[in-house]
């Protein structure tokens, strides 16, 4: 492994990986996993790979037919056994690259915006927002073009709450004469 840093073997690279998906919310691809565990300047990209595929064929992790990497209950059981033996510092960096990718992976989950092609040449736009108890909006819109659907929804993306608190706004006001 090259350069200084506290992860010096395989086997404190596996105990790594396993760290970090015992704590990510949902399964991730490969550049995810990989990018939470370039944390040390000791690991490098080909011992990560070795690593991993080491894990999936021993069934610490699986991997699904979408290239995404899931803990197992036995790698849950060793990452639990394993975990006091990182270093604190390097626990506590992935903890928060952890916190930083859950937050992110929690607001995908919340906040949806599509577009589909409608026979007729129009474009359907469906905007949807949750919370952690449920649905708070889901909405279909009709776009005349691509260019616009695709802007409408990349829009709803940046600011849902904002268009979400604005169209209540709109439906509880008094009717204007």
């Amino acid at each position: 492994m090259p350069g200084p840093g506290f992860i010096q073997d395989p086997l404190e690279l596996k105990f790594l990986i396993l760290y970090i998906a015992a704590r990510v919310i949902e399964p991730v691809p490969f550049d995810v996993l990989l990018d939470l565990t370039l944390c040390d300047d000791a690991i490098d990209y080909f011992d990560f790979s070795d690593c991993l595929a080491n894990l999936v064929r021993t069934e610490h992790l699986t991997l699904s037919a979408e290239g995404l990497y899931a803990l197992t209950e036995k790698g849950r059981r060793n990452s639990v056994i394993c975990e006091s033996s990182l270093p604190y510092s390097i626990r506590r960096r992935c903890d928060r690259n952890l916190e930083a990718w859950n937050r992110k992976l929690q607001r995908q989950r919340q906040v949806r915006a599509s577009t589909e092609r409608r026979p007729n040449g129009t474009w359907t736009v469906r905007l949807g927002l949750s919370d952690d108890k449920g649905g708070l909006l889901d909405l279909r819109l009709m776009a005349p073009g691509e260019e616009m659907a695709k802007a409408m929804a990349e829009r709803f993306r940046q600011s849902p709450e904002k268009l979400y608190g604005q169209m209540i706004q709109l439906l509880l006001e008094g009717e204007e004469t």
